[in-house]
């Protein structure tokens, strides 16, 4: 690793840059661009694009590859560049660079400083890596495991165990909880037996579309750090509003035409419509809470959402299933 790089944090930009790119100034033409390309070609460590400095090293344009040979020699750099590119601090964590890649549909992020003085740039195969790690990563804190370990196949068992082991003995607590509301709600399912044949695709269709929902949030939340929470809050309550009417209406006529009693059909239609609504809530709230708490929103998307949406659904739909028998 080169001294310069040692001195980035850990997985920023900065660690991951190369710096031995072709470049140009504005006032170059395109014969300028293929001479150095031809002589050095060998020696750059990428070739997606020509980065454009002014005299002092700053980075004030981009140009693809493409345009070099396509475009006619006697035409100025300046002309053909694209000003004010995408570019990252050395400090910018390597997953931001790789979500503004894809984002901008660019092979190359380009590193400058604060006074925008090119430094580098993360190049294609660096950031392909980096989505691949961070994919891995973001799959163990959905599973649970959030400590990074980048030899998990290599692990002893012991630390295994100890990463896999928290959020499991949480979720297996909450699974005692979810059995002991089962059993307040006894009576109810003792008379209308039907009732504990739905729990399973109650608590299912939470957990389907919490998921949905927060994975979603958690991506917007990645790709745009300035996004609006409440402006995303709303809109997302619509959408869950949309989902949980179709569904409960479904869910409505397929029990009516099954068992031929609207009386349950209206409670499960009822308690689905509820519990969508409120596991869109959760995959929100969840989420949102941990960021601004400064903790990883990607780890409410574990076992832990997912005991607390099981849990809800549970009181929902034996609340509403108490209530509407009464009346019926």
């Amino acid at each position: 690793m080169q001294p310069a790089k040692a001195g980035y944090p850990f997985e920023s930009a900065g660690r991951r840059m190369v710096d031995n790119v072709p470049t140009a100034l504005s006032e170059e033409t395109i014969i300028d661009i293929r001479k150095r390309l031809f002589e050095k070609a060998e020696d750059f460590e990428t070739l997606n694009y020509i980065y454009v400095l002014d005299k002092d090293k700053k980075l004030i344009g981009v140009l693809s590859l493409k345009d070099v040979f396509q475009k006619s020699e006697e035409v100025k750099i300046e002309d053909l560049m694209v000003k004010a590119p995408v570019s990252v601090r050395p400090s910018t964590d390597q997953e931001r660079v790789a979500i503004l890649a894809l984002k901008h549909n660019l092979k190359a992020i380009p590193v400058v400083n604060k006074e925008n003085t090119f430094l580098g740039v993360v190049p294609s195969d660096v950031i392909l890596e980096i989505l691949h790690s961070e994919n891995v990563e973001d799959m163990l804190r959905f599973a649970g495991i959030s400590k990074r370990n980048t030899a998990l196949n290599k692990a002893p068992v012991s630390i295994m165990a100890k990463l896999r082991l928290p959020w499991l003995i949480f979720g297996l607590l909450g699974g005692l909880l979810a059995a002991q509301i089962v059993t307040f709600f006894e009576e109810a399912l003792t008379i209308h037996f039907v009732l504990a044949a739905f729990i399973p695709l109650i608590v299912y269709m939470a957990d389907a579309v919490g998921v949905q929902a927060q994975t979603l949030f958690i991506r917007n939340l990645a790709l745009d750090s300035r996004l609006d929470i409440w402006k995303y809050f709303f809109k997302e309550m619509k959408i869950s509003l949309i989902i949980a009417l179709v569904l409960g209406f479904l869910l409505v006529a397929i029990s009516f035409l099954w068992f031929g009693l609207w009386d349950i059909g209206v409670i499960l239609g009822f308690s689905l419509f509820l519990t969508v609504i409120c596991a869109c809530l959760i995959a929100i709230l969840i989420p949102w809470l941990l960021q601004s708490l400064k903790k990883d929103p990607a780890i409410g998307s574990g076992p832990f959402a997912t005991i607390v949406r099981d849990i809800l659904s549970l009181i929902v739909y034996f609340c509403i299933a108490s209530i509407l028998l009464k009346l019926f």
